[in-house]
Parts: structure tokens; sequence; C-alpha cells
């Protein structure tokens, strides 16, 4: 029998279960026009796409992903999910702050001290993600301001997620409510949207201008 070939960890856009999911279909496009006589044919690359099955729904999952020869590994692939579409998640985010984010999610009208805790946890991954030095989250967050990743008003937003976090985490601090839920999301999404969204949505239109110069 043929063994399955399993994706990486995803969090499924139907229920929202993190796990490796089967791949059932595996289509790549090639995205240069060679010539069959070239005798030195160009690397190879395109896109993939990729149907998943989620193992706890088992709902289909699409995603999409740019590969060339000369990555070396998946680590280097950055996802785009195709289908199906959620659109309180903020585009172009790493896998891994992906899922960060849809986990808070998942429990921020079940406690929302819990959802501040992770919340809090989702600014030291992004901390790790763009490299930012310093022993503590705020000199982390300063540190992604000096090198020009967020604004300094930013910075005073994640100050203040990091504090909410530390109310949730801590008995003797108080207790957040569902009130504060919307202030939250809010806030953090403006982090993502500022870090990930907007260089993403840039490319995008960088890339289509560049298809548009080679059609004509």
């Amino acid at each position: 029998m043929e063994s399955k070939r399993l994706s990486q960890t995803f969090s499924c856009g139907h229920c929202s279960n993190i796990a490796a999911m089967e791949s059932i279909g595996h289509i790549f496009k090639d995205s240069k026009k060679e010539d069959s006589h070239d005798p030195y044919p160009a690397p190879e690359e395109g896109y993939y796409y990729d149907v998943l099955i989620c193992p706890a729904c088992t709902r289909e999952n699409i995603v999409k992903y740019f590969w060339h020869d000369f990555m070396e590994s998946e680590e280097d692939v950055s996802y785009e999910y195709l289908y199906p579409i959620d659109n309180d998640i903020p585009l172009g985010l790493p896998n891994e702050i992906k899922l960060a984010y849809k986990a808070a999610q998942k429990v921020k009208l079940i406690d929302p001290n819990s959802y501040a805790l992770l919340i809090r946890r989702l600014l030291e991954l992004i901390c790790f993600d763009r490299e930012a030095e310093g022993s503590f989250l705020s000199k982390k967050l300063k540190h992604l301001a000096d090198k020009g990743e967020i604004p300094e008003k930013l910075v005073k937003v994640a100050k203040g997620l990091r504090l909410f976090g530390n109310i949730g985490a801590h008995e003797r601090g108080g207790s957040l409510s569902e009130k504060e839920i919307p202030i939250l999301t809010n806030m953090i999404k403006s982090i993502l949207e500022y870090i990930y969204t907007a260089p993403h949505l840039a490319e995008l239109a960088e890339r289509k201008l560049k298809e548009i110069e080679k059609s004509k």
C-alpha cells in the first residue's frame, strides 16, 4: 500500500485543527516559457498547488507555494492559503505566526485571560521571526522600531498588548473580560498588518506589474 504524503503542520481553515494533513493532489505550474531545443534549460521554478485533507473534519484545504531548484529546504517556502478564505486573518503571515494567531482566536470567547496570554506569546514569536534583539520583550520591540520594522507608535501598541498579557498571566493582576477582546484583537492586527500584510501586498503588486510588462 502506498504511504500517505503528509504536509507541514497547518491550521485547518474549516475547523481550526492544527496538524499535518494528507495531500491528495499536488500540481506544479512552471512559471517559465522554455525553448524545448535549449540544451541548457533554466532551473525549474514555479508554483505548487496542494489539496490537503484535514484529519479532524476531513474537509479540503488548498495551499500554494513558490519553488525553484536553488531552494534548499521547505523552510524557505512561504505558503499562501487559497481555500477556504478566512478574511479575519491578516494576509502574508508566515505559517508559524498564522498558527499562533489562529490558536489565540480560538480561545478569545472562552477565556479572555488566556487570549491575552497567547497574544503576548504571539508578540514573542513576531520578535523572533524578525530577529529582534534584547533580553526582554519591551527591548525587542524597541529594537524592531529602531530597525524600522514598526513605527514608534506601534511600540506603544505592543506595550499595551504586553501589559494585557501580564494581567492574563497573573491572578493578582486582575482579570480581563469580553470587553477587552476587541481592543486586543485590533491592536495585534495593526502590528501584523504593518509587519507582514503591507510588504506582502507590495510584493504582489510588483509581481503583477512585472507580469504585465512581460506580456506586452
